[in-house]
């Protein structure tokens, strides 16, 4: 099992506009061999930045499962409008992924 984050640094006051994306954005991933879930998690604001954590988590049964989906047309329609809502982040997003070791 494979999970694959993207953080995002996402300004004060852009929190629901931030989510508005997330929640209307016309996803395929179900459609997607090996995708298992995705989350959308929202995490503490730091107040000395003035940012709210938020990360998209996606869990897939391989490795390259994902890394094929990054390589698709689905992940290119996915991402074509991503530069218009960077106005809601601070900096880009970071992207972290796993190899799952132990889980129950």
């Amino acid at each position: 099992m494979y999970i694959a984050m993207n953080r995002f640094k996402v300004q004060d006051g852009s929190e629901d506009a931030f989510e508005a994306v997330w929640k209307n954005r016309d996803s395929t991933l179900k459609e997607l061999p090996g995708f298992v879930e995705f989350h959308l998690l929202r995490g503490s604001r730091n107040a000395d930045e003035n940012y709210t954590l938020y990360a998209s988590h996606t869990i897939w049964r391989s490795q390259e499962d994902f890394v094929a989906w990054t390589k698709s047309e689905h992940f290119r329609n996915a991402h074509k409008n991503a530069g218009a809502n960077k106005v809601l982040y601070l900096g880009s997003p970071k992207f972290e992924g796993f190899n799952v070791v132990e889980g129950a």
